[in-house]
C-alpha cells in the first residue's frame, strides 16, 4: 500500500473517530473500553480490502457496534465480581467528547442515570437504543448493522424502551436550574447544615460509591434522606479542607470534581427529581477517573 493511500485511509478513520467513540462509550459505559474498541476497529479498517467496502461510514459503525457487543458479554461477567457498586465511567461533555448534546434527549442518553439503567438491557437491546436514540439510525440501518430483519429491530427497540420506561422518569430542568440546585446542595453539605441538606433530598434518595476495591468507598448503596445527608456532610467535612472542588459538566449534567493537588480523587454526579435529589453517584475508583483526569485539570 502506498504512503498516500495509507494516509487517506487514516484520515478517513480519524474523521469518524469521535462518532465511533460516542457509539462505543454509550454501549459500554466505559471510556477506556470505548477507546480500546475504537482502536480495534482501526486495526480492522487498516487491514480491510477497501475495494469491498461500499460505505465506509456504515462499515465502521457496524464493526464498532459488534466489537462492543462482544465486549459487553465479557464485561457483564467481570461486573458480577466487582467490589462494591459499579458505576459508569464519567466523561466531561462540555468539550464535545461525546458529540453534540443540544437537546434534552441527547443529554439524557449519556446521563449517569440512563447509563446505569442501560445495564439492565441485553447487549443487542442496548445497541438498538444507542443507534436509534443517540445517532438517529433508521430501523433499516440498524438491521444492516446487526444483520437482523427490520421487524426484529423494531420489536427489540420497543421492548428495550419499555424496560427503560418502567424506571423512574428523569427530571428535566434548564441547565441553569440544575446548576443552582447543585450549588445549594454543595453549600448545605459543606456547612454541615443538615436541615437545609435534608430539605433538598427526596425521601427515597440513594447514594452509590464506586471505589472498585482500590480506595475507601461505601460498598453498598446508602438509602434514605437522613442517612444520605449525614454521609455527604461527613464526606465533605473529611475531604474538603485539603481539596479543590470544581463544578463542570459531566455526562450532560453539572458535577463536582474533587482534586487533591494534581490528583483527581472523585467525581460526584447528582440526579434531581421532582421531589429533590433522588440519587448521588460518587466515582472514586482511580482507574475509572483516568479519562476524566486527561480531559480536565484544576486550572481548566
Amino acid at each position: 500500500m502506498g504512503v498516500g493511500r495509507a494516509d487517506d485511509q487514516a484520515g478517513e478513520f480519524e474523521a469518524e473517530r469521535g462518532r465511533l467513540f460516542g457509539i462505543a462509550y454509550r454501549m459500554l459505559g466505559s471510556a477506556a473500553e470505548a477507546e480500546d474498541a475504537v482502536q480495534d476497529a482501526y486495526m480492522r479498517w487498516h487491514g480491510a480490502d477497501r475495494e469491498r467496502i461500499e460505505a465506509p461510514r456504515a462499515w465502521l459503525a457496524k464493526v464498532v457496534t459488534n466489537l462492543c457487543l462482544t465486549r459487553l458479554t465479557s464485561a457483564r461477567a467481570r461486573r458480577e465480581e466487582y467490589v462494591g457498586s459499579w458505576l459508569p465511567e464519567p466523561v466531561r461533555t462540555d468539550t464535545g467528547a461525546l458529540g453534540p448534546l443540544e437537546t434534552a434527549e441527547q443529554r439524557d442518553a449519556v446521563s449517569m442515570a440512563v447509563l446505569v439503567m442501560m445495564e439492565r438491557l441485553s447487549p443487542p437491546e442496548r445497541a438498538v437504543v444507542v443507534l436509534r436514540d443517540a445517532f438517529g439510525y433508521s430501523h433499516r440501518e440498524i438491521a444492516a448493522v446487526l444483520d437482523w430483519s427490520e421487524a426484529k429491530t423494531r420489536q427489540t427497540y420497543h421492548r428495550a424502551k419499555q424496560h427503560l420506561a418502567d424506571e423512574r422518569p428523569r427530571f428535566e430542568a434548564p441547565a441553569a436550574v440544575r446548576a443552582d440546585l447543585l450549588a445549594r446542595f454543595l453549600a448545605a453539605a459543606a456547612e454541615g447544615a443538615l436541615d437545609r441538606l435534608e430539605a433538598l433530598l427526596a425521601d427515597d434518595v440513594v447514594t452509590w460509591s464506586d471505589g472498585g476495591g482500590k480506595v475507601s468507598a461505601a460498598t453498598r448503596p446508602v438509602h434514605g434522606r437522613d442517612k444520605v445527608a449525614r454521609l455527604l456532610a461527613g464526606l465533605i467535612e473529611r475531604f474538603a479542607a485539603d481539596a479543590d472542588m470544581r463544578v463542570v459538566e459531566v455526562n450532560g449534567d453539572p458535577a463536582v470534581l474533587t482534586w487533591e493537588g494534581t490528583a483527581l480523587t472523585s467525581a460526584t454526579t447528582v440526579e434531581f427529581g421532582a421531589e429533590g435529589v433522588v440519587a448521588v453517584r460518587i466515582m472514586r475508583n482511580p482507574d475509572k477517573l483516568m479519562f476524566l483526569r486527561r480531559q480536565a485539570s484544576p486550572d481548566a
